[in-house]
């Protein structure tokens, strides 16, 4: 396993227990019925009942498990083995069939022999890949003819800014790794837990442009003004479930999305 991989895998294995008891995930609401999916990939996904739904990077499962509810066969991957098997005991709970797999989705010969209607990720999931014309070669590989990739992800040009928004302290262009180390997480701020990270800010350009060149073809693209969750320092609330950084809401996009099928 390359360096990257082994630091970022062992940090995810951290996060899996102190984000199952967190505010953020409300498990237990989650359990009672809550739905994990948010408007902008809901907007994407329309009716998923009996597609065959590859879910890359799922973490513990919940979008998984809420694609499961609506209806959908659902393949979950994660690095994490921690958060896959927490994924599996969650499903169990909720009496949902999901079949999850512990794997770098970037690795040769994942699911070689499968096709899927539908492949699905979400929001800080991209930063973790290193190579994303690699990531796009597998998905087209993965959907079947007139398969539909779809995307809901943080803006690159978040990425771009310091941990407290005040000023621009990295490149939006993708010129290499971007690693260091922190306390606590999104999820667990207040968390004494530190972890290591190596991650790539992935920018617009060429996250399309590896799709399109990898045999996909654009149907929707959107941006969002808000984040669907309060998972950075200093956001305020802006109408019910949108969170803007304080004192700068609608001066830049916070989230986009797109569908792209494949050719």
């Amino acid at each position: 396993m390359s360096e990257h991989l082994a630091v970022n895998r062992a940090s995810w294995n951290r996060f899996v227990s102190e984000h199952l008891s967190s505010d953020f995930y409300d498990v237990a609401g989650f359990l009672a019925g809550q739905d994990s999916l948010n408007e902008p990939e809901l907007e994407l996904l329309g009716d998923v009942r009996g597609l065959r739904i590859l879910h890359l990077q799922c973490h513990f499962g919940m979008d998984s498990i809420s694609l499961a509810r609506r209806g959908a066969n659902v393949t979950a991957v994660d690095l994490s083995e921690e958060a896959i098997k927490a994924g599996q005991e969650l499903a169990e709970k909720d009496g949902q069939d999901v079949r999850f797999i512990v794997s770098d989705v970037l690795a040769e010969g994942l699911l070689a022999d499968e096709e899927f209607d539908m492949v699905f990720t979400s929001y800080g999931a991209i930063t973790w890949l290193k190579d994303l014309d690699i990531w796009a070669e597998r998905i087209a590989h993965w959907l079947r003819p007139d398969g539909r990739l779809v995307l809901a992800e943080f803006h690159p040009l978040l990425g771009t800014f310091n941990d407290e928004f005040t000023h621009v302290e990295y490149p939006y262009f993708n010129t290499g790794a971007i690693e260091g180390s922190q306390r606590g997480s999104y999820a667990a701020r207040d968390s004494d837990l530190e972890f290591e990270y190596k991650v790539w800010n992935h920018h617009i350009g060429e996250v399309l442009g590896c799709v399109i060149g990898n045999g996909m073809s654009l149907e929707a693209f959107h941006e969002y003004d808000y984040s669907p969750y309060n998972c950075f320092p200093g956001l305020e609330e802006h109408g019910e479930g949108r969170y803007v950084i304080e004192g700068k809401a609608g001066l830049f996009p916070m989230v986009y999305s797109f569908s792209a099928r494949k050719v």
